[in-house]
């Protein structure tokens, strides 16, 4: 099944004739600039052309990709959905959220290329990376300050979805998928914190961990994972970065997926003031 054509971009959609045009069947259109020069109009036929070459070569390309990947049903049903009534912008916290995951995996991508994860050369990397390369300063405050800013985000956006009631039948398993990637967004931070390894990020960490290590029965030894031994040593600064480049990035990235997934499966739910419409239920019926 092939997608719909495209609409045709604004210049070359048809202009309705103006009088003193011609009769529009082809002929000479030429007017006097006053000088005794002429500018001639462009041809219609030749517009038809252009527009029908447009046209056709859109299509060809949507067409060869629908019959290669079979990807028509997916986007209908992703795309053109229904929606409830009384939607504000607090449906738009998702979408925000999800944004600001694709600003720092980009900005996380270019940061990784100057970075070297060891506890002897890290913060000269940094220092390097702020003060020496073009941008780099701007792209570490964009990857800095938006890590926050994700937080904020998914914070609000579950609220959001508390207080409308979005958690309840037949969302309940979106809801927990949510409080997973709630939960790795802060790790996402946590280990994200220690990679300048100044005093602050070095000492904070430490605490952390500690803190981490008070939790019964599983804190000890997800404190003896996140070190990588018993203290912190020259394997702790390694294990922080391939946790926050690697390992959280992919877990988030397929959780997004499927809440992605269940939202077009499962719609989204009205806002708490709107009421639905009760419908009149024949005694037949019954």
């Amino acid at each position: 099944m092939k997608l719909p054509s495209p609409p045709l971009p604004k210049f070359l959609r048809p202009t309705p004739p103006r009088p003193g045009d011609g009769n529009g069947d082809g002929a000479d259109r030429s007017a006097g600039n006053g000088d005794g020069s002429t500018t001639t109009a462009p041809e219609p036929k030749k517009l038809d052309k252009a527009r029908g070459a447009a046209v056709e070569g859109t299509a060809s390309v949507v067409g060869y990709l629908d019959e290669r990947t079979g990807m028509s049903p997916f986007l209908r049903g992703f795309l053109y959905r229904k929606t409830p009534k009384g939607n504000t912008w607090y449906y738009t916290l998702g979408s925000a959220t999800m944004f600001a995951f694709v600003s720092q995996a980009v900005t996380g991508i270019f940061l990784a290329m100057y970075y070297t994860p060891d506890a002897s050369r890290a913060y000269d990397s940094v220092s390097h990376l702020t003060n020496e390369v073009f941008l780099g300063e701007l792209v570490r405050g964009m990857h800095r300050w938006g890590s926050t800013i994700m937080i904020i985000l998914i914070f609000l956006h579950m609220a959001r979805v508390f207080v409308f009631g979005a958690y309840k039948y037949p969302r309940e398993i979106n809801w927990v998928i949510g409080v997973v990637l709630l939960v790795l967004t802060l790790a996402m931070g946590f280990t994200g914190y220690l990679l300048p390894f100044d005093q602050r990020s070095f000492w904070a960490t430490v605490v952390g961990v500690n803190i981490n290590a008070s939790a019964p029965v599983m804190g000890p030894y997800i404190a003896d994972f996140l070190r990588g031994g018993a203290e912190f040593g020259a394997a702790t600064l390694p294990r922080f970065y391939a946790i926050h480049m690697l390992l959280l990035p992919v877990l988030i990235g397929a959780l997004i997926g499927a809440h992605l997934y269940l939202v077009s499966k499962l719609g989204t739910t009205a806002p708490p003031w709107v009421k639905g419409e009760k419908k009149n239920i024949s005694e037949e019926a019954i």
